[in-house]
């Protein structure tokens, strides 16, 4: 079980890193990623929250250490990545999971990101500077990801991988 949940996690951070210099949307001092978002709800429901944050640090260490993110990446994938996990565990829903990640990102992380952008990266914005964009880039990532497990529902192969005892 731990092996199959590795390699999975390892397959969604490879995918999210190796497409992270093909979309992004520089916003003010932030690079918006959609398919962050994407990662983030396919690992929270099949991984469960662990492995989405997990795998939300890892993409976003990534991201900056190749030079395509910022700091800004933490907050914007972090609290999502830990909501959609946590509302597919107690809900075993998919579109709340999708839910749970927009409000993450979207409100919790793009607010959490002002002390950074304020005080990190010295950059004077206002409190709900990143809503917008972060919540359009989460918006996008998350409806993609929903439709993907939609499909692999259909096609039976999402009970394959799911793990619901996360």
């Amino acid at each position: 079980m731990k092996t199959r949940k590795l390699t999975i996690s390892a397959l969604l951070i490879a995918f999210g890193t190796a497409t992270s210099h093909l979309i992004s949307i520089p916003v003010g001092v932030s690079k918006c990623f959609p398919v962050q978002h994407l990662v983030n709800v396919m690992s929270a429901v099949i991984l469960g929250p662990v492995y989405a944050v997990g795998n939300a640090i890892a993409i976003s260490v990534l991201r900056n250490l190749m030079g395509v993110g910022t700091v800004l990446a933490f907050p914007g994938s972090i609290f999502g990545a830990f909501l959609a996990g946590i509302i597919f565990i107690k809900t075993k829903n998919k579109l709340f999971s999708v839910f749970g990640e927009v409000f993450g990102t979207g409100i919790l992380g793009a607010i959490a990101s002002y002390p950074i952008a304020k005080f990190l990266i010295g950059k004077e914005v206002a409190v709900f500077f990143f809503v917008v964009p972060f919540l359009v880039s989460t918006l996008g990532g998350s409806i993609i990801a929903y439709i993907v497990l939609k499909i692999m529902e259909k096609s039976n192969t999402l009970n394959k991988w799911i793990d619901y005892e996360n």
